[in-house]
């Protein structure tokens, strides 16, 4: 889309006179490491989850593509992502005491 083609399309936007409001989302200020610490409980959270819901298949389902594949997440070891903390970074390395 061209420039002009750009502007004559805001301003056919903006004819009517009316005030437009634009929202923005609220900015994440979560560090890096609080983020890796939610990913890696939602992580768990929704291993429980496929847990119950391989727990709750009928017996008929049991040998199917979606067991073996609820399975598969269930299997799936968390405890290395859990033990890791992230670095601190910038010059903020060492530990407060």
């Amino acid at each position: 889309m061209t420039a002009a083609q750009r502007q004559a399309r805001f301003r056919a936007m903006h004819a009517d006179g009316s005030p437009r409001l634009r929202y923005r989302r609220p900015s994440d200020r979560r560090s890096r490491a609080q983020r890796w610490r939610d990913a890696v409980a939602e992580l768990l959270a929704l291993r429980d989850n496929y847990r119950a819901w391989l727990d709750s298949l009928p017996e008929n389902l049991q040998a199917s593509a979606t067991a073996d594949t609820l399975r598969a997440i269930c299997n799936v070891d968390f405890s290395d992502l859990e033990s890791v903390e992230p670095p601190r970074g910038f010059g903020r390395d060492q530990r407060q005491r």
